[in-house]
């Protein structure tokens, strides 16, 4: 008989992406910092090549940053994430209702890396308030695995190299609060 038990908290990781950084950022840095605490890792912009999906929105040329943030956050709360970044979105969205940035939540631990999605899918688990969670990547070894669903920027090596990065942190973390 499994037992159920509350997980270790998870790192709240970002992707941000846009194309006129300056409209937005560091604006928007500080908004997130207000919903969910201190930025304690953010990449440098990163090219945005994967697909031309957001062009027509956001603009051209689409750069990422990755954030982690200091907080470790309860599982629960994922789907709050996502309708925070949403209203975000909205928020500085621009007259006619187009986004200038795209906000993606999600969580990374030591086994995976979820991503909050309003959208449903055959590997998708509904949370609630119309987010789901889409397992993207699975940590193996002592490697990122990409699934047959996970979008080739998260299985690239640059975004890899981030998430390595901030799987590191993530364990820092867990062992300092297992000390305390």
């Amino acid at each position: 008989m499994s037992i159920p038990k509350t997980p270790d908290p998870a790192l709240l990781v970002l992707s941000v992406l846009g194309a006129d950084w300056n409209r937005f950022w560091p604006r928007l840095k500080d908004d997130l910092e207000e919903l969910f605490g201190q930025v304690e890792y953010a990449s440098d912009p990163l090219a945005f090549t994967y697909t031309t999906y957001y062009d027509r929105e956001l603009g051209t040329p689409i750069a990422r940053r990755i954030l982690g943030f200091k907080r470790l956050a309860d599982h629960e709360t994922l789907a709050e994430a996502k309708l925070a970044t949403n209203a975000l979105e909205a928020r500085y969205a621009r007259a006619d209702g187009s986004r200038i940035c795209n906000l993606d939540p999600g969580f990374l631990t030591q086994e995976r890396l979820v991503l909050a999605t309003g959208k449903n899918f055959t590997h998708r688990v509904y949370l609630k308030k119309g987010v789901f969670a889409d397992l993207t990547l699975i940590y193996q070894g002592d490697a990122w695995v990409s699934l047959p669903w996970t979008f080739r920027d998260y299985a690239a090596p640059e975004t890899q190299e981030h998430l390595y990065a901030l799987r590191s942190l993530y364990r820092r973390k867990l062992d300092n609060l297992k000390k305390q």
